[in-house]
């Protein structure tokens, strides 16, 4: 009646080595590490770099407990783990000075870091710690401010090339096209061609309102600005963008867990969690590049200026990857704003290596006209990087592209053209941004955060198991022993899956183990009703189980309801605590039904002739 089959104790005992091998990374902490990424689109990381790293400490003689390589991606960081933050410290300011000789160009990040500690043996089960929000791990705190009248000159300068295109299409003779200030004014020769041009231009860009703006010394003038509607478009889109770029970037350079979200109308919070320098911290939010594609000047006289050394009025020099110069025309064609995605591929006539392009419709209606005008002419894909562009390629257009799908081919590697979709896809800003707050949390206010939350749980747990055990004696105990298997599960599924760990996750923690116990006082007191109603104790036993679990179901479902309505509404540490608290309940009735009834039955299910049960005082009501 009361014995589980072998498979039973079996998922039991699994479940326990389970718990205990994804919860022991916790217990290690943290050891300061330094972290090597590219500090340029164009540099990258690769095992040499280790290998240069290690040789170059060994050379000085400075001890590493451990040191790796990992790919984000196409991109590379180089992590080497140190005993102390002395020896961390030295080994950054070699390690810097090696690698980056001209400090004022910088090609490599070589930040401070913090990881885990875990014995390479539990690594290599794939067993890695919890990662640990900003409050308990300490880390750096930015407030981005989004320059929202940079995005809307942006898009003003965008706006112009659309009507310029829209003129030509429509065949309406226009003196000059500009922008001034936050609109667009067009001059004409008559007032016919005015009229006309604002009716094709109405046409054509709905999201513009233009008025007719008098003369001036015989032209006629036409203003175009942008309606509300589309001004509130811009800058939301901005803000989304600059929040994707900003993911793109950060979590390619390695960062765990980081923290970006929206706040406000033009503010961005960006969470750090372990950076320990914060002026690395801030090259890593500078690193963000903007993304604009221009024509390149290959005629005879730009190429001779440019071998005199020279630089032609209207154009700029650059240089590509390979430093080759190259002489590029200020007018900007289309910039990052235009580009939806950017990856890697294949051209299914020759197989050779390409990047695949997708562009707006108003990117693709530009790129068309470009293309169309300039065949056998080169276009360059310039990314700018702390105020320094660079060629990252500049393929020769061999026909008019519509329809907004750009291939992109050459004499590229599968890596390069990965590399190069990554630099597209991952490298332009919608708007510029400045830091307006910076805060630094430290490692000791991280650690004290977590002493705190952790005794605060510990001495909830053993104030419950004293009770519990003093009210229902043996049951007591295999509850407590239940209770600890829970928070044992809720600790490893949390390490496994990867959770970020906050100060209302640990509150989560200690809720739920005030609520886990609720299962067990159900099971134990209909134990006790079923000896008061004078049923044999393996009976008792047997239906106390059965008949408690409808009861704990319907407890453990509604107060999932609430969790799993925080998780889907909430945000920030709201979603933290929710995350905690729903796993919290499976564990929870996981280690009371199945986990406690798995101790009970070893202990009571090999007794055929049981009297008695130690599960404190029954009390049967007094007969008349």
């Amino acid at each position: 009646m009361n014995r589980y089959p072998l498979w039973k104790y079996l998922t039991v005992l699994v479940a326990l080595i389970l718990g205990l091998l994804y919860t022991l990374p916790n217990f290690f902490g943290e050891s300061p590490a330094v972290q090597v990424a590219g500090a340029k689109a164009t540099v990258k990381v690769e095992n040499s770099t280790l290998e240069r790293i290690e040789n170059l400490l060994n050379s000085h003689s400075i001890p590493f407990t451990a040191s790796r390589f990992d790919m984000n991606g196409p991109v590379g960081t180089v992590r080497v783990r140190f005993d102390n933050t002395d020896v961390q410290l030295k080994a950054k300011d070699l390690i810097e000075k090696n690698l980056n000789p001209d400090a004022s160009d910088p090609g490599y990040t070589v930040a401070l870091n913090l990881l885990p500690a875990s014995p390479n043996w539990l690594s290599a089960l794939n067993a890695h710690p919890m990662y640990l929000g900003l409050d308990l791990r300490g880390g750096v705190h930015f407030l981005l401010q989004v320059d929202m009248q940079g995005a809307l000159t942006g898009r003003y300068d965008s706006m112009a090339n659309d009507v310029r295109s829209t003129l030509r299409t429509a065949k309406v003779p226009v003196s000059g096209v500009e922008r001034d200030s936050m609109s667009i004014v067009s001059t004409y020769a008559s007032e016919a061609d005015r009229d006309a041009a604002a009716s094709a231009l109405r046409r054509a860009m709905p999201e513009m309102a233009f008025t007719n703006a008098g003369e001036n010394g015989g032209k006629y003038l036409l203003t175009g600005r942008l309606t509300e509607t589309a001004i509130t478009q811009v800058q939301t889109n901005a803000l989304k963008q600059n929040i994707t770029t900003l993911h793109n970037r950060i979590n390619e350079l390695g960062v765990a867990e980081p923290v970006i979200q929206q706040q406000g109308a033009d503010r961005i919070i960006v969470q750090l969690p372990g950076v320990q320098d914060v002026a690395k911290a801030k090259e890593i939010l500078g690193r963000t590049a903007t993304l604009e594609i221009r024509m390149v000047d290959d005629s005879p006289a730009a190429q001779a200026a440019l071998a005199a050394g020279t630089v032609p009025f209207g154009l700029e020099r650059y240089e590509d990857s390979d430093g080759r110069p190259l002489l590029l025309r200020r007018q900007v064609i289309l910039t990052g704003e235009n580009l939806q995605d950017a990856q890697p591929g294949r051209d299914q006539q020759t197989q050779q290596p390409s990047v695949n392009l997708t562009l707006d419709s108003k990117g693709a209606r530009i790129f068309r006209d470009v293309t169309r005008d300039n065949i056998n002419k080169r276009m360059a894909i310039l990314l700018f990087e702390q105020g320094k562009g660079q060629v990252v390629t500049a393929p020769v257009i061999r026909s008019e592209i519509p329809g907004g799908q750009v291939q992109i081919t050459g004499s590229m590697t599968a890596q390069e053209a990965a590399d190069t979709a990554l630099l597209l896809r991952a490298g332009s800003l919608a708007a510029p941004m400045e830091i307006i707050e910076e805060r630094t949390i430290g490692p000791s206010l991280g650690a004290d955060n977590i002493a705190k939350g952790f005794y605060s749980t510990l001495y909830g747990f053993i104030a419950i198991a004293i009770f519990i055990v003093a009210y229902y004696r043996l049951f007591g105990m295999f509850s407590t022993l239940g209770l600890a298997f829970n928070v044992l599960l809720l600790l490893a599924v949390l390490s496994m899956l990867q959770a970020t760990l906050t100060l209302p996750g640990i509150a989560a923690i200690a809720l739920t183990l005030g609520m886990a116990i609720d299962s067990n006082v159900l099971i134990n007191e209909r134990i006790r009703e079923e000896l008061r109603a004078g049923l044999p104790p393996q009976q008792a036993i047997h239906l106390g189980f059965e008949r408690a679990w409808g009861t704990i179901l319907d407890s453990n479902l509604t107060t999932l309801i609430v969790g799993l309505a925080l998780l889907a509404f909430g945000t920030g540490p709201v979603r933290g605590f929710a995350v905690v608290h729903c796993i919290g309940i499976l564990t929870s009735m996981f280690s009371s039904i199945v986990g406690v009834r798995a101790l009970v039955n070893l202990w009571y299910g090999r007794k055929r002739k049981l009297r008695t049960v130690s599960i404190g005082q029954i009390w049967k009501p007094e007969k008349d």
